[in-house]
């Protein structure tokens, strides 16, 4: 049965950037995105190294605070690498944020937590999809949550991402 997601405690953010993610209730576990309401927002890229994320996460920050759609108790982006040079992310909302498009997440999809660099990337990959394997599925689609900007990932040393694999419909 899928979970729905872990809360997020926004004001445990000691750097005003990124809150402290707590990787409980992630890892290992099944999520369905049904009910949820994403923004989605395109970022270019060099190599999959993104190179206008800042300026994306700050504009659309600000158009999600004046729409006044942030989840509560929650923060979520998805990232989708589209191509060596671009990239999709989905941004959690909770209602529509003009001047942005709003989407959904069908399926049932495998969560794993990860803590390293993002040269891992990777590595984490084959490790999700023979986790998935193991559980009698084929991945069908790859979503990963960053939890933390690279900033904030050196002062709370960690750096979680949270690998999603779609199992199902």
């Amino acid at each position: 049965m899928p979970q729905t997601l872990p809360s997020t405690d926004l004001k445990n953010n000691p750097t005003g950037c990124c809150p402290v993610f707590d990787p409980a209730g992630w890892d290992d576990t099944e999520f369905s995105f049904s009910g949820l309401t994403f923004i989605s927002v395109p970022t270019r890229s060099f190599l999959h190294v993104p190179l206008d994320m800042g300026r994306m996460m700050n504009r659309a920050q600000k158009a999600i605070e004046t729409a006044q759609a942030a989840a509560d108790n929650r923060y979520l982006m998805l990232s989708q690498e589209l191509s060596m040079w671009k990239a999709l992310h989905y941004i959690l909302v909770t209602a529509n944020v003009p001047g942005y498009q709003t989407t959904t997440i069908e399926g049932i999809w495998y969560a794993s937590v990860f803590d390293g660099p993002f040269s891992s990337m990777g590595t984490w990959m084959k490790e999700i999809r023979s986790r998935v394997e193991a559980r009698g599925a084929t991945p069908t689609r790859h979503l990963a949550f960053y939890t933390t900007c690279p900033r904030c990932a050196r002062v709370y040393n960690h750096n979680y991402v949270v690998l999603f694999a779609q199992i199902g419909d």
